[in-house]
């Protein structure tokens, strides 16, 4: 394959993990850990938008984690709205468009604001996409969704017949935001999805990262992409079709196809 972003994936999701065992290996406290995994969004944020990636999401704060401490939970309000604050002019020098799936009405006003702001600030971006997971959960997502086909079968607006996944998937809130999730990666070496993306998460690749959040950088970021490129992406098929439409797409005159992805990536300059 010719170029390297054809090997790319657009669409990338994280699930960050490990900022509290991050700060107890060091005899610190848990809001130690997070302060430091705010650095490492920095990171990847510039290192994705740099790599050429479509859209990165990032699980930043689930339906979940409102029942921890008040007092951890405050510091990461705090910490989004810094970031959400001191990021907004590096995000919009550089093209990228923010948005958010979840609850994000159960934020404070401290946090809300600026993140509003900034959404409509950078809505004409189109270098990159970067979606913040805040007060988000899965199963909560496609519960929302199902009301939301009841309803419309209700008004008489979809006939109950015709409901498959491709049209539920049009009542989810990454259809029209994201395109298809290519990649999901977890740091801190847990190997479970906890409760992010599950409609979207059927077809992705997954890479598990042993390094704890905080420790995550480019050079994680490029072995994450380097394991997918080597991935075999069938989508249900056979390994002799996914041959097949490689050849065939060899052929002169024919266009490219997208989701397959066989040569591995190399970091620039390695």
């Amino acid at each position: 394959m010719s170029d390297s972003s054809d090997r790319l994936p657009r669409h990338v999701g994280i699930i960050m993990d490990g900022n509290g065992r991050w700060a107890m290996e060091r005899g610190l406290r848990r809001e130690h850990g997070h302060s430091k995994g705010a650095d490492a969004v920095r990171r990847v944020v510039r290192a994705s938008r740099r790599i050429g990636l479509d859209a990165l999401t990032l699980f930043a704060f689930s339906s979940q984690n409102w029942d921890r401490p008040p007092r951890e939970v405050f510091h990461l309000m705090h910490l989004l709205r810094r970031y959400l604050i001191e990021e907004r002019a590096e995000i919009l020098d550089n093209g990228i468009r923010l948005t958010t799936v979840g609850d994000i009405q159960r934020l404070p006003r401290m946090v809300l604001r600026p993140l509003t702001e900034l959404m409509e600030a950078s809505a004409h971006n189109r270098e990159m996409v970067l979606c913040l997971a805040l007060s988000y959960g899965g199963r909560e997502t496609i519960a929302s969704a199902a009301r939301d086909v009841a309803r419309a079968v209700a008004r008489g607006d979809i006939d109950p017949e015709s409901v498959d996944a491709e049209l539920f998937g049009r009542f989810l809130p990454t259809s029209e935001l994201l395109p298809p999730l290519d990649l999901l990666i977890r740091t801190s070496g847990e190997r479970r999805i906890s409760n992010f993306f599950l409609w979207e998460v059927a077809y992705a690749e997954l890479h598990f990262s042993e390094a704890l959040w905080p420790d995550f950088g480019e050079p994680e970021l490029w072995n994450a992409l380097n394991d997918y490129a080597n991935r075999e992406r069938r989508f249900g098929l056979t390994s002799a079709q996914i041959k097949a439409q490689l050849e065939e797409r060899e052929l002169p005159g024919r266009p490219a196809l997208s989701g397959v992805v066989a040569d591995p990536l190399v970091e620039p300059g390695h």
